[in-house]
């Protein structure tokens, strides 16, 4: 039976602070415009890999999303785990949502109180200028971790152990959040996830669990961006 040996405890990685993170009036970003880590950012990914190895976790594999932001904080990662030299698959699948119809607009003028009022109609299938609903999102990220995973022939049919680190981004967390947990969609937006937060999942033969959300303890007494 598909899944009755079966074992994969995810961690699930928010990015570090980003530039866009920490610019004034937080501006909508994407993947034309790509946005590398802060100072701060590759410290918060330090202090991230650092916990892990304290905590003697070690990936059987390592995902990132393709974006820069996503890449450095997997890279920084695994150098404090003492990793540094492993390379990792960058997949487009992972990006945060996009909307290039906004990209560089503050966030105050997209949410505009006519704009919210039409956001909140429509909730998960809102749609921004030339861009993605978070239920498109919801789609590219799990059926690329269903496909690559969750029903891999070569990994479901068998005996399986795995821990697994993906680094992603927010809303393409809240979007796949939604999807594991089954959660009414007005949750989307009140799911806080700071930068270099571990939201643990495990999946076995009784389906998803979920461990921790948001955990960022290892940030101590740093401020990071949410």
């Amino acid at each position: 039976m598909i899944h009755a040996d079966f074992k994969c405890h995810f961690y699930f990685i928010r990015h570090g602070e980003s530039v866009l993170n920490a610019t004034p009036g937080d501006f909508y970003s994407g993947r034309d415009d790509d946005n590398p880590l802060t100072e701060l950012g590759f410290s918060q990914a330090r202090m991230l890999g650092t916990r892990l190895k304290n905590e003697g976790v070690t990936f059987d594999r390592v995902y990132s999303s393709s974006l820069v932001r996503a890449t450095q904080t997997t890279r920084t990662m695994l150098d404090a785990m003492g990793e540094g030299d492993r390379e990792f698959p960058k997949v487009d699948a992972l990006i945060e949502q996009q909307v290039p119809g906004w990209r560089g607009v503050r966030r105050d003028e997209i949410n505009s109180s006519e704009n919210t009022a039409y956001m909140q109609h429509k909730g998960a299938h809102f749609v921004g200028p030339k861009g993605e609903s978070m239920r498109v999102v919801q789609r590219r990220v799990s059926n690329w971790l269903e496909d690559e995973i969750i029903y891999n022939e070569g990994l479901a049919g068998r005996p399986v152990d795995l821990t697994i680190g993906m680094v992603g981004h927010g809303n393409a967390y809240r979007a796949l959040f939604q999807y594991i947990m089954g959660f009414d969609e007005r949750f989307l937006w009140r799911t806080a996830l700071d930068n270099t937060s571990i939201s643990r999942f495990v999946f076995d033969s009784g389906g998803w669990a979920v461990v921790t959300l948001n955990d960022s303890t290892h940030l101590r007494s740093v401020v990071s961006s949410v």
